[in-house]
């Protein structure tokens, strides 16, 4: 041991005793282990861990419900391959299978007649099941919490700036004090919060809103007009009060200053929304009221957008036990309130609570309107109408939860930067679990075009990768700044690669290592940052925790250079949506293809674009590997020269086909597009590959 080493161990050990030994306040609770600020799901996993590991704990939640997002609304779980899953967040997926196995979870609805798409499903092998009602997730969670005895501190908030500290080096949290006076003592902190308050009150590096792509070597940060393909209005809306007329004024929450340099950097970040859990059912249905404060010009943008062709609901409704839904954001207009979060990662609890409440307005007002304005159209109004909120979930707020859904706020600047690089390949030497989801970001901000009309921009969604290691070091500060603080969900990654890793399970899975780190490092009497990395991994592994993904291993597929003419493989696809990465057939073009899963139907979309060497007529061909499970009618579209679209239906089950469709002749420009999507579909849809080859083009 080095004399510096030795000489920080022997502080390290001095400094606890003087911690421990800190008289406390008479409503002050005793020192313990670990502080965990924030009961979200990563914050509950952590706290399960370091109970198991033999540690006090004490979970401070500033509101007075545990669970986040996973128990906010969020029930249709994403992930994008459940292998990357293991440790306390599959238990809690075992759990929820466990949940309605019991005849009395099901109120409005028997299970036999439950179908959810590939999330309901159990794989063979587990007993996992993937989608779930709030109140079932806050069960699971309560259940943990009376049976491991953990402590759960309600409705107190961070004093932001009293974070108590050392201020010789290595930097230390002592306590942190709340509003409401209390002050807690430990010798290590966790900030599972999503807003990252007391990384940031701790003096910790972050930053808000998006890199420019140069700064990481990126080419999906930034601003992304080009990238503005999916959740886009309609061509040719006018974006003023009194269309034609500039001086009315631009519509509401579209940006004067927006768009910015193509993947320069900016300050906005991806829209909120609620995850709205509604239902069909008469005795539970509760229909949605004009709300008090209704804002019509909010609205004027999606009338238009209707009155401009579009013709259908705004929503992703995926189906969830007892007749009910978890509701997400889907097209141009809809439930996202684009731009009008940038101020929240840094707002004060006065200026968040405004911004919620103008959110929930906001989605109020948005459901009454399909549901009910005239200019909506009838099919859409009608299929709104049948639905509303749940008089039994969320039941203070008449259904409307409190947890709105924070995409990303402050994020930390690190010992390591997860990127763009990590998500596509480049691993990590220190994983301590894996994402698994397609790099996703809503949508930033709507603003003017060249051509005078209204647009979104910032919507980017690429997959098509394996699931992949998450470093440690994104999960601790930087040295020189805090050495007994770990942040399982505002961790160290550029907006874009959070876009992956930004998902609940996830979220769970770090939850449980940064427990895990905080424990060695009080036994070891080290800083976060010199944790034994193999000793942590071994300990995860033990705890049944996923490290490295053990995927079928690859065998060659076609060669896309051994095909005539141009071909496009998955890999160089842009995707929206929970895409599926696999390799288990030798018939695919290259390294592996992706698949829905057999679920979120309408919600997957992949995007192939064919850089041809000149325009002129081609035949379109789309390849893929057979299979019995696969649709028979999957959606292909086909954009010509003229912008006219061609949809096409592929049966990818028949065995006769050999793999191949050929989708017609085209006139194409240089740049063509191809998409697959799995709307309305009956099986698996696949995306391989797509073909271009010449038909008498001039000199090919």
């Amino acid at each position: 041991m080095s004399l510096i080493t030795r000489a920080t161990t022997v502080f390290l050990s001095v400094l606890l005793t003087l911690v421990w030994s800190m008289p406390t306040g008479a409503a002050d609770p005793e020192p313990v282990d670990l502080v965990v600020y924030g009961g979200t799901s990563a914050g509950i996993a952590a706290a399960v861990q370091a109970q198991r590991m033999g540690k006090t704990v004490i979970v401070i939640e500033p509101s007075q419900r545990v669970g986040g997002l996973t128990t906010g609304g969020l029930g249709q779980t994403d992930i994008g391959n459940k292998a990357a899953i293991g440790g306390i967040a599959r238990e809690f997926y075992e759990d929820i299978a466990t949940y309605y196995e019991d005849a009395s979870a099901w109120k409005f609805q028997r299970s036999d007649e439950y179908r959810g798409g590939g999330q309901s499903k159990t794989a063979a092998g587990e007993a996992a099941m993937w989608t779930f009602e709030p109140s079932a997730a806050l069960s699971v969670y309560e259940d943990w919490i009376e049976r491991d005895g953990i402590r759960v501190d309600y409705g107190k908030r961070l004093d932001r700036s009293a974070v108590m500290m050392t201020r010789s080096l290595p930097a230390r949290i002592i306590a942190i004090r709340m509003e409401s006076g209390e002050t807690y003592r430990a010798r290590m902190f966790i900030d599972a919060t999503y807003e990252g308050d007391l990384l940031a009150a701790a003096g910790v590096s972050y930053t808000v809103g998006r890199e420019a792509n140069e700064q990481y070597g990126e080419t999906l940060n930034g601003v992304q007009t080009k990238m503005a393909i999916h959740h886009q209005l309609r061509n040719g809306i006018d974006p003023y009060v009194v269309p034609g007329d500039a001086s009315s004024g631009l519509l509401p929450h579209i940006d004067p200053d927006g768009p910015g340099e193509e993947g320069g950097a900016d300050h906005r970040v991806q829209a909120y929304c609620f995850r709205m859990c509604l239902t069909d059912h008469p005795d539970n249905r509760i229909p949605f009221e004009k709300p008090d404060g209704y804002q019509p010009l909010w609205y004027e943008l999606m009338l238009r957008n209707y009155e401009a062709g579009e013709n259908a609901a705004p929503w992703i409704n995926s189906p969830m036990p007892n007749r009910k839904t978890d509701t997400n954001n889907r097209l141009g207009f809809s439930t996202d309130f684009i731009g009008q979060d940038y101020d929240y990662p840094e707002a004060t609890y006065e200026e968040r609570e405004k911004i919620v409440a103008a959110h929930r307005l906001y989605q109020r007002g948005l459901m009454w309107t399909l549901a009910n304005h005239p200019r909506v159209p009838e099919n859409v109004r009608k299929q709104v109408a049948r639905w509303g909120m749940c008089k039994d979930e969320f039941e203070e707020g008449n259904g409307w939860q409190d947890q709105l859904y924070i995409r990303e706020a402050r994020r930390m600047v690190g010992e390591y930067v997860m990127t763009q690089k990590n998500c596509q390949g480049l691993p990590v030497e220190d994983p301590i679990g894996l994402a698994a989801y397609t790099m996703d970001s809503h949508n930033q901000q709507r603003y003017v075009d060249e051509n005078g009309h209204a647009r979104n921009e910032g919507d980017v969604q690429v997959g098509g990768f394996p699931p992949y290691g998450i470093s440690y070091r994104s999960l601790v500060p930087k040295r020189r700044e805090v050495s007994n603080l770990l942040v399982p969900v505002c961790l160290s990654a550029t907006h874009i690669a959070f876009g992956s890793i930004r998902m609940e399970p996830v979220f769970m899975v770090l939850g449980q290592t940064t427990a895990t780190a905080a424990v060695i490092a009080i036994d070891d009497q080290v800083a976060v940052q010199n944790v034994d990395y193999e000793r942590l991994a071994s300990r995860l592994l033990e705890d049944k925790q996923v490290l490295t993904y053990a995927g079928p291993e690859a065998k060659p597929g076609i060669d896309p250079k051994s095909l005539d003419g141009v071909v496009v493989d998955n890999s160089q696809a842009k995707t929206e949506g929970g895409w599926m990465v696999s390799n288990s057939s030798g018939q695919r073009v290259g390294m592996n293809y992706l698949h829905d899963g057999d679920a979120s139907k309408g919600d997957c979309v992949a995007v192939y674009e064919g850089k041809l060497k000149r325009p002129g007529r081609y035949q379109v061909n789309l390849l893929w590997p057979v299979h019995p499970n696969r649709a028979s009618n999957t959606l292909v579209t086909i954009t010509d020269a003229s912008g006219k679209q061609h949809e096409v239906r592929v049966n990818q089950r028949d065995s006769k086909s050999g793999g191949q469709a050929n989708l017609g002749e085209f006139e194409l420009e240089a740049s063509a597009i191809v998409e697959i999507k799995n709307e309305d579909s009956d099986g698996y849809v696949i995306a391989d590959a797509v073909q271009f080859i010449p038909v008498g083009v001039a000199g090919e």
